[in-house]
């Protein structure tokens, strides 16, 4: 038995320094318009394995969002970064950002068409169970998966960090399937206590299984250290609020994908 059990042992070690994280650079498309998303995966796994779709903040698909999806890989998932506003198309200024993102908040069937393509994207790289997906998303990107449950997208859940809470349409809330987790700074300026509020009674009347967890102390774009350390902006990184909810949305994940 001992024997067998080193054995085993060796063989996994093994298997594991062969793995290694891939990732491609992946071109789609929505309503005739180019998309550049980017697939990252672990060649150590076989087989069909749970997918997560990433979506950008307001800055477009940059390194933070790929390098997300390059940690996704590594615990074991296929995860694809998304594409919400075109290839070659990246704000330089902030101002930039906020004209390109208020474009599709202003369009949310729009906002849901560009996501739910990046899905499609993503069920296409066939790596992934189909029936095993979920989608997380950051900023803009947290509005964005949010907007895609409330498409009524087949898909295992959703997991918003520090995304945008409000909702054009509140009878939309009747229309998602998935279990919905938001993570949420507090201390958020950009989400009113009315809009936190309404949003809850959104889920809760249309009797969604959600969760949302509020971080002490934390601002809008908790997660992001580009944002710097001065929460009097409104915006700034949190470690503890960082740490924290990658690990609920680990747990998230491993609940949905049982």
């Amino acid at each position: 038995m001992k024997l067998l059990a080193l054995g085993t042992a060796v063989v996994l070690a093994a298997a594991a320094a062969g793995a290694e994280v891939r990732t491609k650079t992946v071109e789609y498309s929505q309503g005739g318009t180019i998309l550049e998303g980017f697939l990252a995966w672990d060649d150590g796994v076989r087989g069909p394995r749970p997918g997560v779709l990433v979506v950008h903040q307001w800055m477009g698909l940059t390194d933070y969002e790929k390098g997300r999806a390059q940690q996704l890989a590594s615990l074991g998932y296929v995860a694809f970064a998304a594409d919400v506003y075109g290839k070659g198309v990246r704000p330089k200024s902030q101002a930039e950002a906020g004209a390109l993102a208020g474009k599709f908040k202003s369009d949310r069937n729009l906002l849901r068409e560009r996501v739910s393509a990046g899905l499609a994207a993503l069920r296409a790289s066939g790596l992934v169970d189909p029936k095993r997906v979920a989608a997380i998303g950051y900023c803009f990107g947290g509005t964005s998966v949010l907007e895609l449950a409330r498409s009524g997208a087949d898909v295992a859940g959703v997991v918003s960090f520090h995304g945008g809470l409000d909702s054009p349409d509140p009878s939309a809330g009747r229309n998602i399937k998935a279990k919905v987790l938001v993570l949420h700074g507090a201390d958020d300026p950009y989400n009113s206590a009315k809009d936190v509020a309404a949003f809850q009674q959104e889920l809760r009347s249309a009797g969604v299984d959600w969760q949302m967890v509020s971080y002490g102390g934390a601002v809008h774009s908790f997660t992001q250290k580009e944002a710097g350390n001065d929460p009097s902006r409104g915006a700034a990184y949190n470690e503890a609020a960082d740490r924290r909810s990658w690990q609920a949305m680990k747990d998230f994940l491993a609940e949905i994908f049982r």
